[in-house]
């Protein structure tokens, strides 16, 4: 048996410590794990410098790599919610006694062992493993190398959080940064139910590709606004602006910008200054870039450009006929991530909730609340895009599965 298949298995072994405790501990391990994080900023912050060090210093990456004292204080209050959702195990689904005497149940229990590969973002470790030891699953985590010395802290304040409340600390894992590593994570089949990519569609597509393990999708977002022609133009402005600046190394970041050839004008002229300042990179197909001419930050798009996740202060623009050529453009781009439309004219926000398929649709909001943060869910693993088992906001109450007890007093099968 190999190193890394030694520490999954431990963790395998270890999970049985998470089934059996009790509410008040699993509560205890959280809360002690958000007062220790808060206690120990400095030193996570110092590993996370070393972390940044290493990079490229004009990477855009680098923002979902950096920790700050606030980005700190929110995950430790989001661990704090998430020990206050309610345990979505053993919650009972069904009941029935049958003609023959026995009783049915079907009750929620843990999926087991979580396994998750992940790039940069370290608050990622803290959230995965928050919700598991919350829903009694052990994890097994891969983070990337670019993260390394920050997933180090933090999984030895995790593993310190799960002893101090009785529970075996094995039940959380870091495994090796390396690459290797995951050749290992995709043959674990007998230590490891299910595991979850979070990350590039290039890295989401090779574990979907190569893992034996059962995998649960997260998605890569390529998320549309659409401006109808009925938009009230004021309100699309500052909502296609949050969409693309507030955070736009971040899956649920607006990447293409749709405008009504009815207001186009209009609108692209009151979107110039806003996108200026933020320096926004806009790639315009031939109409909108004639609309946009003198914008200083202006390129010609290519028909990839409408396919990319940017992750970046960069976003595509075109020009549409009317809500059918918005319908179709995004058919043929979407991920089935987060697509919005902004308009006053209900039946047409309503044809597009219904005809838009993807993981979030909205109507007259950005994009940015597609996050189980916003939602009202707690902390999340990923946003999945498809459309077995989980869909949207992967939170708590999609990390368990099915068992039935039936319970008998001799009866056999006639």
């Amino acid at each position: 048996m190999s190193r890394i298949e030694s520490m999954i298995k431990k963790t395998y072994e270890a999970a049985g410590s998470l089934r059996s405790a009790d509410e008040r501990r699993i509560k205890e391990v959280l809360r002690r794990l958000a007062d220790s994080l808060e206690e120990q900023t400095p030193a996570l912050l110092k590993a996370n410098a070393r972390d940044l060090a290493k990079q490229d210093p004009d990477s855009p990456r680098n923002d979902r790599l950096m920790l700050n004292e606030q980005r700190v204080r929110a995950i430790a209050a989001s661990i704090r919610k998430v020990s206050r959702l309610p345990d979505p195990t053993g919650r009972l689904l069904d009941k029935r006694r049958l003609p023959n005497g026995l009783l049915v149940e079907k009750v929620s229990v843990p999926l087991g062992v979580v396994g998750a590969i992940y790039e940069s973002r370290p608050n990622v470790t803290f959230d995965i493993a928050a919700l598991c030891i919350r829903s009694r699953n052990a994890c097994v985590l891969k983070g990337s190398k670019e993260a390394e010395e920050t997933n180090k802290v933090a999984i030895a304040l995790i593993k310190k959080a799960l002893g101090t409340g009785g529970i075996l600390p094995d039940c959380a894992t870091l495994l090796p940064s390396e690459r290797e590593t995951v050749q290992e994570l995709f043959t674990a089949t007998r230590w490891v139910d299910v595991l979850i990519p979070r990350g590039s569609d290039a890295l989401i597509r090779h574990v979907r590709e190569n893992s034996r393990v059962p995998v649960i999708e997260t998605g890569a977002g390529v998320c549309h606004i659409y401006v109808e022609k009925q938009a009230d133009l004021d309100k699309a402005v500052d909502i296609v602006v949050n969409a693309k600046v507030s955070r736009p190394s971040v899956c649920n970041a607006m990447d293409c910008l749709l405008v009504d050839k009815k207001v186009a004008q209009g609108f692209l002229r009151r979107l110039r200054a806003p996108m200026e300042q933020y320096e926004v990179e806009m790639f315009a197909e031939p109409k909108a870039h004639s609309l946009l001419k003198g914008y200083p930050y202006l390129k010609k798009a290519a028909k990839e450009d409408f396919a990319r996740e940017f992750l970046s202060l960069k976003c595509a623009v075109k020009i549409v006929e009317d809500i059918d050529e918005a319908l179709a453009h995004i058919r043929q781009y979407s991920t089935r991530h987060s697509e919005a439309i902004v308009s006053k004219d209900k039946k047409q926000c309503e044809r597009f909730l219904a005809e838009v398929d993807a993981a979030a649709v909205y109507t007259n909001a950005s994009t940015r609340f597609t996050d189980g943060e916003e939602l009202g869910l707690g902390a999340e693993i990923g946003i999945s895009t498809q459309k077995l088992h989980a869909r949207g906001p992967f939170a708590l109450e999609k990390l368990v599965t099915e068992k039935w007890l039936i319970r008998g007093n001799g009866q056999i099968r006639k």
